[in-house]
């Protein structure tokens, strides 16, 4: 799990969570002119642990957990994070419902019905927590300040030569600049051959030439996305071939036309189109 990957929307999950755990350790139940009399928290009451608490809890950690995850599991077909979202808002509508009657049906038995106890401290921030926590996870992929990342992403090391800088956390890898196990270390794309265009060297793919020439004032940089954004094949087909993550360095290589050519930790190169709000490294 790529805790990197969180939004600002999955941390006001996360902290409605806490808040909604602390709450359910509290009084559910308040009484007027009560004293030193024992109220029950909601681990005593089996609607408000199984309806507020427990699905709000478990909703909250599908949506940070199907965030965090490369690629979202799915069960019957639905998105692991859409079952999240539905988890708190049953639970922000159960707990609703017990802060307007939280005594349930019991104040209407017998002939003289009683007012019965009100909500207490436990239920009203059990409320609060829940309405904060259903509001987060259903506006976080509508609204631009909540789909930032949560954690920002670290500096990279001091920019080398071209063609000789390693990745942030040391990590080696095949393609450009980065040898592969047991192969020499080149540039980018190899030395180009004679009567060959740059770039159809060895470490091109046969047959394929850059649809665009780089750019000539162009040097390549580190940079982190905003949000998660696909990259597309260099060919222009239209299925992405990965999908960068907020809070990871990646390593722009080309200009093309309003896109970049960037390359993954695990050597994959294409075309990311929307380049706006990057962090340049």
């Amino acid at each position: 799990m790529n805790i990197r990957s969180l939004t600002r929307g999955d941390g006001v999950v996360i902290g409605a969570a806490v808040l909604l755990l602390i709450a359910s350790f509290l009084d559910i139940y308040s009484v007027d002119g009560a004293t030193g009399l024992d109220m029950p928290s909601a681990w005593a009451s089996g609607p408000v642990l199984l309806g507020v608490v427990l699905a709000g809890l478990i909703g909250a950690a599908l949506v940070v957990v199907s965030h965090g995850l490369p690629q979202v599991p799915k069960v019957a077909g639905v998105d692991l994070g859409q079952f999240g979202v539905a988890f708190t808002v049953f639970a922000a509508w159960s707990a609703l419902g017990n802060v307007f009657d939280p005594a349930g049906g019991a104040n209407n038995v017998g002939d003289s019905a009683s007012s019965g106890p009100d909500a207490g401290t436990g239920l009203i921030l059990s409320l609060v927590a829940t309405v904060v926590m259903a509001a987060a996870a259903v506006a976080t992929p509508l609204v631009p300040a909540l789909k930032g990342a949560l954690i920002g992403a670290p500096k990279p090391p001091a920019p080398q030569p071209y063609g000789g800088q390693p990745y942030p956390g040391g990590q080696p890898q095949g393609g450009y600049g980065y040898p592969g196990a047991g192969a020499p270390q080149q540039p980018y794309g190899g030395q180009p051959q004679a009567g060959q265009p740059f770039g159809a060297g060895a470490g091109a793919s046969a047959g394929q030439q850059q649809a665009q020439p780089p750019a000539a004032d162009f040097s390549p940089f580190w940079f982190a996305v905003p949000v998660p954004r696909p990259l597309f094949a260099e060919d222009g087909s239209s299925a992405p071939i990965a999908e960068l993550a907020p809070g990871t360095w990646y390593l722009a290589v080309e200009q093309r036309g309003q896109g970049l050519i960037a390359q993954t930790q695990d050597g994959r190169r294409g075309v990311l189109q929307d380049t706006s709000g990057i962090q340049r490294g």
